[in-house]
């Protein structure tokens, strides 16, 4: 009777609502780790200068195509499959998707690996055009499958709503990276060596490696220790090969749901990553064009996508908690034909993220100076800060825009919006940089982002009105 009781009882606002609990942790952890990787690109830039950042940048574009060709659209695949667990309790399925997970995403980011070890030379030199990104892409390739495998331990734990999991991973991750850099550091200032900026990417491999462990080690508490005695039977990993055929067509199955998940996500994100990196290439090109020495065009480089921008994009952990959150809310008030709930959903993120924007404008207005010559120690990094702080209110309004539309189940259109968005910048690196230098991208930035938030707020209204 007291068994029944208790259950009977109104569940404690822990339980009642998960998602507000997981969005706090969430943001909590993102803001720690932004001011960890924020911090820690303020040592790089000081250690390797302009230029070197420019070249560590250069290798950004092949770790963000690697990583959706291998596990963004894998990793939602798997959350949208186990989100069923809470209620069903079915451990033994949840574990056969996880390894199916492990499955794809393990081949997929070992060929994927190959490929860039092997071609790094080519790739540095013909899509790069910097052939001193050669040996980092090298390095870069290691991390491949342990970043591949730990974002399929997440897809996992985001599914089932225990959000913890994935921000100790990634809070080790970031303290393993800057660590480990800081150490290498050390030991080349004790030895009396050049620390070279292959040790930056050094620290992002071993960060991956690290926060793989941690999420096996959750995995395992998980299936055996808290599955197993509430009675599902999980097998262990080794038993898959030797498994009846059955079961191994069971996981098969199951890489097929999860690929007919996963290849439509893939696809949008890849082509966007190839925008993304058309972009980050030929902007040096450009400044080349415009009558700068590479040296000076991949210190400008180094300057904007290394130090301002990271700056002016701080903020947005907040705004992506805000995102996390109006997803599900907007799709249940569509499921439910409540209209209402939808249009205060918009008003309110309309108001909120243009005060906020403001603020934010004002502020780096007023600090840019500060940032880019005590922090950076970089004048042109504060002209930089001082210029992008008009992008924050379009920059927030566009984000949660693009939220509410894809909780109104309208992805395609947020997807061409970003396209556009793309399109719209590479036409101002590709036609007015040669001829203003970077002036002319960050107008580029500036156009993209007002013409995104405009759409995006005539496609909400335009949507919602149709409830």
């Amino acid at each position: 009777m007291k068994a029944r009781s208790q259950s009977s009882s109104a569940p404690s606002p822990r339980y009642r609502n998960p998602l507000v609990v997981g969005t706090f942790v969430l943001t909590v952890t993102g803001l720690i780790t932004r001011g960890i990787g924020f911090f820690y690109r303020i040592f790089l830039s000081h250690l390797f200068g302009a230029e070197g950042m420019g070249i560590y940048q250069l290798i950004a574009p092949v770790s963000a195509f690697a990583f959706s060709l291998t596990a963004s659209g894998l990793q939602t695949a798997v959350s949208k499959l186990t989100a069923s667990e809470p209620a069903t309790r079915d451990y033994k399925h949840s574990y056969r998707i996880v390894l199916a997970g492990f499955l794809l995403s393990g081949l997929l980011s070992a060929a994927c690996s190959a490929v860039v070890y092997g071609r790094a030379e080519w790739i540095a030199s013909a899509l790069l055009l910097e052939p001193r990104c050669a040996p980092l892409l090298r390095i870069l390739a290691l991390s491949f499958p342990f970043g591949a495998l730990h974002s399929i331990v997440n897809g996992y734990f985001y599914g089932i709503k225990k959000t913890k999991i994935p921000a100790v991973t990634q809070l080790t991750e970031q303290m393993i990276r800057v660590g480990s850099v800081y150490v290498i550091f050390l030991s080349a200032a004790a030895s009396h060596k050049t620390l070279q900026i292959s040790a930056a990417v050094i620290g992002l491999v071993l960060g991956e490696i690290v926060s793989l462990l941690v999420s096996l080690a959750s995995i395992y508490h998980r299936f055996y220790k808290v599955a197993l005695p509430s009675g599902a039977t999980v097998p262990a990993p080794s038993s898959l090969l030797s498994a009846p055929v059955r079961h191994r067509a069971g996981i098969l199955s199951i890489c097929g749901s999860l690929l007919t998940l996963a290849v439509p996500l893939s696809l949008s994100r890849i082509i966007v990553n190839l925008l993304q990196s058309v972009e980050a290439v030929y902007i040096p090109e450009a400044l080349r064009t415009y009558g700068l020495s590479s040296s000076e065009a991949l210190s400008i480089y180094g300057v904007l996508t290394g130090m301002a921008l990271p700056l002016i994009l701080f903020p947005s952990a907040l705004i992506g908690s805000v995102c996390v959150l109006l997803l599900p809310t907007v799709s249940e008030a569509q499921a439910a034909g409540n209209k209402l709930i939808v249009k205060r959903a918009r008003d309110k993120t309309l108001l909120y993220c243009t005060l906020f924007g403001s603020l934010c404008t004002v502020f780096f207005l007023l600090t840019a100076r500060f940032a880019g010559e005590i922090m950076f120690h970089s004048p042109l990094a504060g002209s930089f800060i001082r210029t992008l702080s008009f992008i924050c209110p379009f920059l927030y309004l566009s984000s949660t825009m693009s939220s509410i539309l894809n909780g109104l189940g309208k992805t395609g259109v947020t997807f061409f919006l970003n396209i556009l968005c793309l399109s719209i910048r590479l036409l101002f690196v590709f036609f007015l940089v040669p001829v203003y230098g970077i002036r002319g991208y960050l107008w580029g930035l500036l156009c993209g982002e007002l013409v995104i938030t405009l759409l995006g707020l005539c496609a909400a209204d335009y949507y919602i009105r149709r409830l």
